[in-house]
């Protein structure tokens, strides 16, 4: 296992120390392409921008590394991920789509009788369309709709082989030049834990950003997941913080703790990212 995850880390590191070699080239704007906007993105923290990637252009945004920590029932789950990119596609000015898979996910689980076990494989890839359908004249006020399904490619144990979907509505409001203030709810369709039926799950977060300079950016969030399962609701909560660095126009790395407020909660997760806009 320990070997496995140095293997996993080691990579991402090489990965990290590659890309900025590579956008060194891009901190003037983009040949032909001089009115493209600066980077957007959906990390750090859970929260969703409501900004789509411009026509005819590409973007990734990925976890170099994501690490979950769940302790619950006397069972501990440790859950990783590098990486885990998102694509997007710009369609039209106000539409993108996107997609998204863990390429390889490690799952280990220990009780406290000293039972232990190491699932790895793909994760499930999930397919996003989103439409910012509305932005104010005064540039101050943002808001899309990401409709989303999500097909179970991944093996039981790291998935839970059902399709399932729902949608996010970011809202996105410039408090100032400096702030920026965003709620997110969401609604989804998930798989019951017993039997072939569906129940609903709702989110909802907060999310604070605060401007600095050198293309710095921090943020804060609350987050709250309520899992309406037959079998008995589920309830998370978190605090959020991050950071986000624009390397260039078009690059930015970021990094991010997640901390669980109760016990249905992973106690604590830790990611760092990089994105990046053609």
């Amino acid at each position: 296992m320990f070997s496995l995850i140095t293997r996993l880390l080691a990579g991402a590191a090489v990965l990290a120390l590659i890309l900025p070699m590579k956008a060194r080239a891009q901190d003037a704007p983009i040949a032909g392409v001089a009115d493209l906007s600066a980077i957007c993105t959906d990390r750090p923290t859970k929260s969703n921008a409501a900004c789509s990637v411009e026509e005819g252009h590409f973007q990734y945004e990925t976890d170099l590394f994501n690490g979950t920590f769940l302790r619950a029932g006397g069972v501990a789950t440790d859950t990783y991920l590098v990486t885990n990119p998102s694509l997007k596609y710009g369609l039209t000015k106000t539409i993108d789509i996107e997609v998204n898979i863990a390429p390889y996910e490690v799952v280990h689980t220990s009780d406290r009788s000293g039972d232990r076990s190491t699932l790895g494989g793909v994760g499930d890839l999930y397919f996003r369309l989103k439409y910012n359908f509305y932005n104010s004249a005064d540039g101050k006020l943002s808001v899309a709709i990401i409709p989303y399904v999500k097909a179970p490619t991944a093996r039981l144990g790291i998935g839970n082989g059902a399709v399932e979907g729902g949608a996010i509505l970011p809202v996105d409001y410039k408090l100032t030049d400096r702030i920026t203030f965003a709620l997110v709810p969401e609604v989804d369709a998930f798989k019951d834990s017993t039997g072939d039926g569906r129940h609903v799950n709702t989110a909802q977060l907060v999310n604070i950003g605060y401007s600095l300079p050198h293309n710095v950016t921090i943020y804060g969030e609350l987050w709250g997941d309520w899992n309406f399962d037959p079998a008995g609701t589920i309830r998370q909560y978190s605090a959020d913080v991050a950071v986000a660095w624009g390397f260039t126009q078009y690059m930015q790395f970021d990094a991010g703790l997640n901390f669980g407020l109760n016990r249905s909660t992973p106690a604590v997760q830790p990611y760092f990212g990089v994105s990046q806009k053609f």
